[in-house]
């Protein structure tokens, strides 16, 4: 069974649409869903990042309106992740965003990332002396330039 996050996260999904913007009301949504207004806040932070292809925009005051944005994709993902600066290395986290953004836009299927995940994983990244964030930073930039070679 899926938990609230998933719920209030497919609910922001399918309201976005095919679209590239939605308007919603933090408190609106937090009465919908039964919940703390703090349980969309979670949502929007942590499932809707910059990394994942997305821009929260929040206003204070009036409601407590947030607009949701997509931003470019497709091919712009791959040659922005194709230009990576390694030696700022990725995290686990961003990482897992990062190959979730590239099913969402249809440059690997759920298996694919699945395997792909557990390659980026720390037990996967073992090795002496290397800085497991910048091996997962150079592993995500040689996938992008595969799928851009695929493409």
């Amino acid at each position: 069974m899926p938990n609230i996050s998933d719920i209030i996260e497919q609910f922001l999904l399918s309201a976005l649409g095919d679209g590239d913007k939605v308007n919603i009301s933090r408190n609106e949504l937090a009465d919908y869903f039964d919940c703390a207004p703090s349980q969309i806040n979670y949502v929007l932070m942590t499932r809707f990042t910059l990394d994942r292809g997305y821009v929260i925009e929040s206003r204070r005051g009036g409601g407590g309106y947030v607009t949701l944005l997509r931003i470019g994709g497709g091919d712009k993902t791959l040659d922005e992740l194709s230009k990576l600066n390694i030696s700022e290395g990725i995290n686990y986290n961003r990482a897992v965003q990062i190959v979730d953004r590239l099913v969402d836009e249809g440059h690997l299927d759920q298996s694919e990332s699945e395997l792909i995940k557990s390659l980026l994983g720390d037990k996967a990244l073992v090795a002496p002396n290397v800085n497991k964030d910048t091996l997962r930073a150079s592993l995500i930039k040689s996938l992008a330039m595969q799928l851009i070679k695929r493409r």
